[in-house]
């Protein structure tokens, strides 16, 4: 949680994750240098991200997109329940790039920013001061309204066939072109297990039991036309 240090002003605590030593440790000199910000922990892997998320319970965690282990935006997920309320672990991910669907579910999944691993310094600390005033940061600017703004770029779950979200139509893609929930799990950037609960919900909103009914029952349903 925010603290006091000894002159007085009110610090953000703040929690590193990246895979990559040389850009954590200069990321947490470039911090340590701030009166207002102090790094109060660091991961190497998504896993450990989580873990020492739970253990400090910082302001603000810096999160890498390709974390190892476990991804940045699964790790979003696990940490679902510390993303909200009035002392909220505000979590910015770290990026050398990212697309629309990832930026949206990103924003979805509870972080507050996005940040290219390429913006200046001064960018950085301007998007955790933003953040932490409840704001959201998007690439190199606050944008107060910038959920709304993507959600409507989305298409709506109810306009989907069978109940289906945009993602678990991209799952009913992948697995009727032969994709192992491995392969799956690769491309989206999530956990096997999570793959697999996803298919649970789909066979169950499509009346089917297994992969090979699932992709009969796309072809017959014209779910694999291309948009």
């Amino acid at each position: 949680m925010t603290s006091q240090p000894l002159n007085g002003l009110a610090t953000i605590s703040i929690v590193i994750a990246d895979d990559h030593p040389i850009f954590l440790e200069g990321l947490k000199l470039l911090l340590h240098e701030l009166p207002d910000m102090r790094v109060v922990g660091t991961a190497t892997t998504g896993r450990a991200a989580i873990d020492v998320v739970h253990a400090v319970k910082p302001d603000v965690l810096l999160l890498d997109l390709a974390m190892p282990q476990v991804s940045g935006l699964e790790v979003l997920r696990e940490l679902r329940g510390q993303l909200d309320g009035e002392r909220r672990v505000r979590v910015v991910m770290l990026t050398a790039g990212i697309d629309d669907d990832q930026q949206l579910e990103a924003l979805e999944e509870g972080a507050c920013g996005i940040l290219l691993k390429q913006a200046a310094a001064e960018v950085l600390f301007k998007c955790i001061r933003t953040v932490m005033a409840g704001q959201y940061w998007v690439g190199r600017e606050s944008v107060a309204s910038v959920v709304t703004a993507l959600r409507r770029a989305r298409v709506p779950t109810d306009s989907l066939p069978f109940g289906l979200t945009p993602r678990q139509m991209t799952i009913v893609h992948e697995v009727a072109a032969g994709a192992t929930n491995r392969d799956v799990a690769g491309l989206l950037h999530m956990r096997e297990d999570t793959v697999k609960h996803h298919l649970s919900s789909i066979y169950d909103k499509c009346g089917v039991s297994n992969r090979v009914e699932l992709a009969m029952f796309a072809v017959n349903h014209g779910l694999l036309k291309s948009e």
